[in-house]
């Protein structure tokens, strides 16, 4: 059976934060919807804001895919999709963007366990006497 191609426009953005991935694409064709992981689902007003501060909040439709991480990291990382989509949309934008912090990957990990301690830092219990 044969695909029918799609002719919508589209501009695509991969967003990440800790071990979440989130492949974001934006389309202009009048729908406001918002498909996460072939789900329509509300978002958080945090999550969309980088669509606020361009003012382009109820103008574009989200597909969205995501990977890793927890909720709160793949909602961060659906963020920053969504402003690194917007700014291939309109590299205008990215000024803006770029100011309120939307286009910088937040670069905090988990740290690693250490040998001989029951996790990154934290050590065994100690008894002096």
């Amino acid at each position: 059976m044969a695909e029918t191609k799609t002719t919508k426009r589209y501009w695509t953005g991969t967003g990440r934060r800790k071990t979440a991935v989130a492949s974001v694409r934006i389309t202009e064709d009048g729908t406001t919807s918002v498909v996460v992981n072939g789900k329509d689902t509300d978002l958080p007003s945090g999550t969309l804001a980088p669509l606020e501060l361009v003012g382009k909040k109820g103008s574009f439709g989200l597909s969205v895919r995501t990977t890793g991480g927890g909720k709160m990291g793949q909602l961060e990382a659906i963020r920053h999709g969504i402003s690194r989509a917007l700014e291939s949309y309109n590299p205008e934008f990215r000024t803006t963007l770029k100011k309120a912090g939307f286009l910088t990957r937040d670069p905090r990990e988990k740290e690693r366990k250490k040998p001989g301690l029951k996790r990154a830092r934290r050590a065994p219990q100690w008894a002096k006497r």
